[in-house]
């Protein structure tokens, strides 16, 4: 059913077949419906700070690490590099305003594809650029018994993030991967063009207000309309995938 993007694919990285062991997954927009809650802290914060940031912008930013977004805008708006205080600043009352949100669920049929790669042993790597000091909690109170502290990177991990492909290398590394032995699902053109960077294959999921032509010029090999059809379709993905 997927032979067609799985062959392009091998055809453009010069590997044979694929042998599936690995899914790597961005967090925000994929794991947990928040991305709606982001969008609204950064506009937020940044009009506060006398920026302009409308909510859509968040989404085209999503992926990139808090430091990382607030120097774009300071570049574009000020002519210059932010300061040490004010990516501190303003990356607090970004956090202030998502903290007084109401909590995001976990985005449909995310649970279900994750049970789904426990029977088939199939290991779930996190990859985000999330700084959030509660997340391996959340993680397990959501999916619980599915995620390691040892299989996951965050912006603590990194010194560049998404869309450099540093993220998803050290996802590699860190799951002790070759590149056609793991896949990555994400929702957001950084981070599509972050993990085809890499050199993985990408899966993504619209699960916001993109056109899917954003996300399939970043770099996706295959696009799903949300993480429910991404978990509808899973088992044929997974056997086109694991090649013998």
């Amino acid at each position: 059913m997927f032979e067609k993007e799985r062959d392009k694919y091998l055809n453009k990285h010069g590997f044979e077949k694929m042998h599936l062991k690995a899914v790597l997954f961005d967090m925000d927009g994929v794991l947990f419906d928040s991305m709606k809650n982001h969008a609204e802290a950064w506009s937020k914060a940044m009009t506060q700070m006398g920026f302009h940031f409308p909510k859509s912008e968040a989404y085209m930013h999503e992926g990139r690490t808090g430091t990382g977004t607030i120097n774009i805008v300071t570049q574009r708006e000020l002519k210059r590099d932010a300061t040490e205080e004010e990516k501190e600043q303003i990356y607090k009352i970004k956090s202030d305003y998502f903290n007084s949100l109401p909590k995001a669920e976990p985005m449909p049929g995310a649970l279900e594809l994750l049970e789904k790669l426990k029977v088939d042993q199939i290991t779930p790597i996190l990859v985000t650029g999330s700084a959030q000091k509660s997340l391996i909690g959340r993680l397990n109170q959501h999916f619980p018994n599915t995620f390691v502290p040892e299989l996951m990177v965050t912006a603590f991990d990194v010194k560049y993030g998404k869309p450099n492909p540093e993220p998803y290398l050290i996802g590699k590394r860190k799951g002790n991967l070759e590149l056609n032995e793991g896949i990555v699902v994400e929702n957001a053109p950084l981070g599509i063009e972050s993990s085809s960077k890499a050199g993985f294959f990408t899966v993504a999921v619209n699960t916001g207000p993109l056109d899917n032509k954003i996300l399939l010029d970043a770099g996706a090999d295959l696009l799903f309309p949300s993480m429910q059809e991404l978990a509808n379709h899973w088992s044929e993905l997974r056997k086109c995938l694991q090649q013998p």
